[in-house]
């Protein structure tokens, strides 16, 4: 679900056009597995899937690389696949087809931390786990806990834009374990309907959030883009602009201005 692209050809141009920092999101490098597996990848040329692995990382670690010689300083992971792997229907698949789904969130966690080994200071890498927008359909369902431990814990990013909008994304126990030093922003209002959140609901959801991570380390958002591709999502212009007002309000109400 790619939401948004900044490009910056240097630092220069981007000061003179926004006092804010612009944000790049690119897809994880998890994209090139997750959906062909093995049968994606030439056995000719590796025969080893670690090799393969460890390929795809450095040519990403070379890709950020040029990201932040270009300027950028807040760059983002679509790293949907991790949210896939919460599903018992998509880890049954996976294993179907001769993978391991136990596996792979330490090997994708590897692949990221080897791309971002050398960004430079004060460049903020986030990610973004959600479970299909096309069109406001979706397809994996499940809470995080198969993942949240290797998510928080052994990925080196420093943010997370998480799916909560229903029930399909379980509750918020897996949030007990994010660090003091991360922050998670909440994806409770849902990018697939323009049926609007009411203020008080979003600010009890919120809340039960903080009993497992610091209301300081929270914020708020939609669950994904409202565009994720061009055929866009089923809800209006103006019912997406009431959405982000809402959050607005609602954060203004839980963090101040």
């Amino acid at each position: 679900m790619i939401e948004h692209f900044t490009f910056l050809r240097d630092r220069t141009a981007a000061m003179h056009n926004t006092n804010a920092t612009p944000k790049m999101t690119i897809p994880s490098p998890s994209v090139l597995h997750f959906r062909g597996g093995r049968r994606a990848v030439s056995r000719e040329i590796y025969p080893d899937m670690e090799e393969f692995y460890r390929d795809l990382a450095l040519a990403y670690r070379g890709a950020v690389q040029a990201f932040a010689d270009a300027g950028c300083r807040y760059l983002q992971f679509d790293e949907v696949n991790l949210a896939y792997l919460c599903d018992a229907e998509q880890r049954q698949l996976l294993s179907e087809r001769g993978d391991d789904p136990d596996r792979l969130p330490a090997i994708y966690a590897q692949m990221i931390n080897t791309a971002i080994a050398d960004r430079p200071a004060g460049m903020t890498i986030t990610m973004h786990l959600c479970r299909g927008n096309f069109r406001s359909s979706w397809i994996a369902q499940g809470g995080y806990e198969p993942v949240a431990e290797i998510l928080f814990n052994q990925i080196g990013a420093d943010g997370y834009f998480m799916e909560f909008d229903t029930e399909r994304a379980g509750g918020f126990e897996p949030l007990r374990f994010v660090p003091k030093d991360k922050t998670v922003v909440l994806g409770l209002v849902t990018s697939k309907s323009g049926a609007l959140e009411s203020a008080e609901d979003l600010q009890r959801r919120i809340d039960d959030a903080a009993r497992f991570v610091g209301l300081d380390q929270l914020c708020l958002s939609p669950q994904c883009g409202f565009a994720s591709t061009e055929e866009g999502n089923v809800l209006s212009e103006d019912e997406q602009w009431a959405k982000l007002s809402r959050i607005v309000e609602v954060a203004r109400m839980v963090w101040g201005d």
